[in-house]
């Protein structure tokens, strides 16, 4: 089973909730939330892995 990482958006203006990444390759050891962006409103710095 891929890796999956579970991310919130925390920005008052977007409408996204929450979104799953799942990896189906291998990802360096220092890759976390802030390499990625929100998918619905392209901020970086409002993402937050949710803890399930």
């Amino acid at each position: 089973m891929p890796a999956t990482l579970e991310l919130t958006c925390t920005s008052d203006d977007c409408e996204m909730d929450m979104f799953d990444m799942h990896y189906t390759y291998d990802m360096p050891d220092d890759v976390g939330v802030e390499d990625f962006q929100c998918p619905y409103c392209g901020g970086t710095d409002c993402l937050e892995e949710t803890m399930g």
